[in-house]
């Protein structure tokens, strides 16, 4: 495990909640959109996460001697953002330009699928686990500084 390995750790950690506050940010700012470029209302995104992988995936003691460097992990990275395929709520309200026109659901008009309430959740644990993750660096650069010192 080398000297930065934490803080890369870290840093990949703090990458993917930025984007993940983004994508939230994003869902907030298109809650009442009920026409996109690609047809239909806007539909919820969400990150999908997964840790970078190595030559070795199996995690092992970080404090095992080998020459495989079978430590903490390497970090994540976001493998794709999805948009939720859930059907989004249906407002009656025939005299808005985009109420379906014929059908069982002629006058109602289909909302996304984004509830604030759950949105704002993900955006404080968003923001938590890029805290968390900044502390992590924080806390690295003070033991180094610390090692510094000893060493004088």
């Amino acid at each position: 495990m080398g000297l930065y390995t934490s803080i890369n750790i870290a840093a990949t950690g703090m990458s993917v909640e930025r984007l993940r506050t983004d994508v939230i940010s994003n869902n907030i700012a298109n809650a009442t959109t009920t026409r996109t470029q690609e047809g239909g209302c806007y539909r919820k995104q969400s990150v999908i996460v997964e840790p970078i992988a190595n030559e070795h995936p199996t995690w092992r003691h970080p404090f095992v001697n080998d020459d495989q460097d079978n430590g903490p992990g390497k970090g994540v990275h976001v493998r794709e953002i999805v948009k939720d395929t859930a059907q989004g709520r249906m407002v009656y309200d025939p005299d808005h330009p985009d109420a379906i026109q014929s059908g069982p659901n002629k006058g109602y008009v289909e909302y996304p699928n984004v509830n604030i309430v759950n949105e704002m959740v993900d955006m404080i644990s968003a923001n938590r686990a890029y805290e968390a993750n900044s502390a992590v660096i924080q806390g690295s650069k003070e033991m180094f500084s610390a090692a510094l010192e000893i060493g004088q």
